[in-house]
């Protein structure tokens, strides 16, 4: 099976009911993902975190880059999703470190140096325990997930009605890099449609990756990227109890940017 063909048998996870604990961008900030994993009820448990209600986090991509520790983040997540206890999801910053792990031509910058630089930091086997862990991770985890009977859907970037049970490349391209309008703004990050207000589906879509300051609820749609790495907040949404949780930031890790028509970003 080929990894496109994986992605588009992996996505349906409907028979899945929950409850579940939808987690934003973390960006390296492993400290206040614990903090956050603690507040909602999880428990260290054999070298990971479990919940004893059987509750399963969803981390909506972009766990690496720009905070401080992306390297005890993969870890986390890889072993959290080996357990049963989380489900993850790819994102832009996701798809890109797949890329640099592969050995292709990226750009180090935009948030990617920082884990470049911490792995350097660390012995050579450890860097080749990461690297497998995280193409395990990517290479067996999808774009996107519909749970609970289609019910609520999970996603990093974007997703429109007409893409739902869908996996092709402008489908692909939504989920990871938002509604992008392909021109740059002076920061030379891309300016993105907000997409999520002209949204008609009856799924509830839950996804980060724009930042805006509060949890942002539009039509059937939530955004739970509160920046943490630029000093905001680390979001949980909890489903189907339909309630945040949230942790502050310890400290500016990443220099905040902002981007056209859409406020802030990270």
């Amino acid at each position: 099976m080929s990894f496109n063909d994986l992605q588009e048998a992996v996505i349906d996870f409907r028979h899945l009911h929950g409850p579940f604990d939808f987690i934003g961008d973390v960006h390296g900030c492993y400290d206040e993902a614990l903090q956050l994993l603690e507040q909602l009820g999880y428990k260290k448990q054999a070298g990971t975190y479990v919940h004893p209600s059987r509750r399963r986090v969803v981390f909506l991509g972009d766990i690496t880059d720009r905070g401080p520790k992306s390297l005890p983040m993969i870890a986390l997540v890889y072993s959290m999703w080996k357990h049963g206890s989380a489900l993850y999801i790819h994102g832009n910053h996701c798809d890109k470190l797949y890329r640099f792990f592969q050995g292709r031509n990226i750009q180090a910058k935009h948030g990617i140096e920082t884990t470049i630089a911490e792995l350097e930091r660390v012995p050579i086997e450890i860097q080749h325990e990461v690297k497998q862990q995280f193409i395990e991770l990517f290479e067996q985890t999808p774009l996107y997930l519909q749970l609970d009977e289609g019910k609520v859907i999970a996603v990093h970037g974007a997703l429109k009605e007409e893409g739902i049970g869908r996996y092709n490349q402008s489908v692909r391209k939504l989920a990871l890099y938002g509604d992008i309008t392909g021109e740059r703004d002076e920061h030379g990050l891309p300016i993105r449609r907000n997409w999520a207000a002209t949204y008609k589906g009856d799924p509830w879509i839950i996804y980060g990756h724009q930042t805006v300051p509060e949890p942002l609820i539009q039509n059937h749609t939530i955004n739970i990227d509160q920046g943490c790495a630029t000093g905001g907040y680390l979001t949980a949404f909890r489903y189907p109890e339909m309630e945040i949780s949230q942790v502050k930031a310890k400290q500016v890790y990443y220099e905040k940017k902002t981007e056209k028509g859409m406020g802030p970003i990270e």
